[in-house]
């Protein structure tokens, strides 16, 4: 009965993380009234509510935070 138990709570402990994942690269684009940043990869961005970008240019180098396996990014920092 006490290994069930340890069981169940391990997995519902594991139930609610949420795992993030982090890419570096060049930023071509920018829309701030979209909230979408592309990387020279292709790869697209939708920035979550909060996400502050200062000094951001295309062009520049960027590591993002991300939800894996979304593209919603949790934080992103210039590179210098």
């Amino acid at each position: 009965m006490e290994k069930i138990l340890i069981i169940a709570v391990s997995a519902l402990g594991l139930t609610g993380a949420a795992y993030a994942a982090e890419v570096e690269g060049v930023v071509t684009s920018y829309n701030p009234a979209t909230k979408m940043i592309v990387l020279e990869s292709g790869v697209a961005f939708h920035l979550n509510d909060g996400v502050q970008l200062d000094n951001l240019q295309p062009g520049g180098k960027v590591m993002i935070t991300y939800d894996d396996g979304t593209t919603d990014a949790t934080a992103v920092s210039v590179v210098e």
